[in-house]
């Protein structure tokens, strides 16, 4: 089961992502506060662990400068502020603001992926949770990754977790979850469709809490569908040496890897 992608969402519903995500922003709002919760299965320590081993692969080694793009709440940073000097970006304010608590002392900018300038750069940029599948085009694609390779510095790592490869987006499927905890119980059921080159996939919430009922909440996750070997152009095209890796951090989705070439 995928992570709840809010951050993604709220980017596309601004415009800042351009995708055509369609999602209600005082719903936004209220989901924003569940989204660890939701989330609870992910082993994001292992995740952030397994991150720096391919950092440590592609680029320096030891302790480096690590940029985080759609940060969301700051989960994989809070493991990777331990060793690295970290910064995070979000186009979520309301998702930057349980990661400001969770962080204290980071840097964490509001920005667009495609356009966000911090004016430095750094040895390793991530980007996951396949945020870049909320991008509208191609080019917005090929953009957000000529950003990533503006903030690094030669040699050094972009991680990105892509969307699904189109001939891996199964239309149709149903997907249910339960969470469970002294404070709060949470069911989301979720419905995947296929629009040409676009996933989307409708998701239903119901969230219950002691003393306060339950509410019930709809969200429409709109996703562009790219194969690994446009994805991989677009690194290349980017001045990023692009890799893939089969075995990425969830099931079917692998792992981008690029390697900034040349001086600039």
């Amino acid at each position: 089961m995928e992570p709840i992608k809010y951050h993604a969402l709220v980017e596309a519903s601004m415009g800042r992502g351009g995708s055509g995500t369609s999602v209600s922003l005082s719903q936004f709002h209220e989901l924003a506060k569940y989204y660890d919760a939701l989330n609870d299965w992910k082993d994001y320590q292992g995740e952030s662990r397994r991150l720096e081993a391919i950092a440590r692969r592609f680029g320096r080694k030891g302790k480096t400068t690590w940029l985080d793009v759609a940060c969301g709440t700051g989960r994989h940073l809070e493991f990777l502020r331990r060793r690295h000097a970290v910064v995070g970006v979000d186009g979520s304010r309301e998702m930057l603001r349980p990661a400001r608590s969770r962080l204290p002392g980071v840097r964490l900018v509001r920005g667009d992926m495609r356009s966000f300038r911090l004016g430095r750069r750094f040895d390793v940029v991530s980007c996951l949770f396949s945020a870049i599948g909320h991008l509208g085009t191609k080019e917005d694609v090929r953009r957000t990754f000529a950003n990533f390779a503006r903030h690094l510095d030669p040699g050094g790592v972009a991680i990105v977790e892509p969307w699904f490869d189109p001939s891996a987006f199964h239309p149709g499927t149903v997907h249910l979850r339960k969470t469970e905890s002294p404070d709060l119980t949470a069911v989301r059921m979720a419905y995947s469709i296929r629009r040409g080159n676009r996933s989307t996939i409708q998701w239903h919430f119901l969230i219950g809490r002691p003393g306060q009922g339950v509410r019930y909440y709809r969200a429409t996750d709109v996703g562009l569908l790219l194969t690994r070997y446009e994805l991989l152009q677009c690194m290349r095209s980017a001045g990023l040496r692009p890799h893939f890796l089969s075995r990425g951090l969830m099931p079917g989705r692998g792992l981008l890897v690029g390697v900034k070439v040349g001086k600039g």
